[in-house]
This record gives C-alpha cells, structure tokens and sequence, in this order.
C-alpha cells in the first residue's frame, strides 16, 4: 500500500524533511524549516489572557496553583488547515520581506528569500 504525501501531515512532513536537511547539511533549508516549524509551535500557544496566572483571582496566595506542573495550561490542538495557514503566512511574510530588499537594492537578500520561498511551497 502506497502512502500519498496529502496523507502525511504537514507538520511531518516539515519535520522530516529537516532530518534530511540537517544530515544533508543544507543551511538553508534547515534554517527556514526550523523558523517555519517553530511558527507552527507558537501558534499552538495559548493566549495570554487564558493562562492559569491570569485568572480571576490567581493573584491572592491561597489561590496561588502548588506543584509540578500545576500553572501548565494545555496548548491548542492545530488542524491541518491551521498548519497549512502558518506556513502560507511564513510565505507570505517572506515574499513581503523579498520585495522590500529588491526595492531597497538588496537582490542578494530577495534570492535568499525567494529561494527559502521555494522550499516551503514545495510542502504546500
């Protein structure tokens, strides 16, 4: 039974490809697979004004949480479509960055990005 890449989730597939690009020793791609999973795991944060430390009252002592782990709050579960989201976001935010440093003179800066552009649309 074959295994189709849509099967494989987004976040998997990123992060596998990174082995690869760790072993391979490709900067590039490891640097932008890095940033671009590590948007995916800040976007699984949860808001500030839905921590433990900010609930009503979490400021007085007897209300204070005790032990290991007892001010963890669960982070958010992203779907598929949510992943595919950031990393369209880090194209996106690439792409912007790419058209500044063209206009600024910079078409050293514009490759770099455009090719880091690439590689995550390659995953899309």
């Amino acid at each position: 039974m074959t295994t189709d890449q849509t099967e494989i989730p987004l976040r998997h597939r990123l992060r596998d490809a990174l082995a690869v690009a760790i072993k391979g020793r490709d900067r590039l791609t490891t640097s932008v697979l890095r940033a671009t999973l590590g948007a995916i795991e800040n976007a699984e944060a949860v808001p500030a004004d839905r921590t433990a430390a900010t609930a009503p009252g979490s400021l007085t002592i007897e209300g204070s949480p005790v032990g290991v782990g007892a001010a963890e709050v669960a982070r958010r579960m992203l779907t598929e479509d949510d992943v595919r989201a950031v990393v369209r976001a880090e194209v996106a935010e690439r792409e912007e960055a790419a058209e500044a440093y063209h206009r600024a003179g910079r078409p050293d800066q514009a490759e770099r990005l455009r090719t880091e552009i690439e590689v995550l649309g390659a995953y899309l």
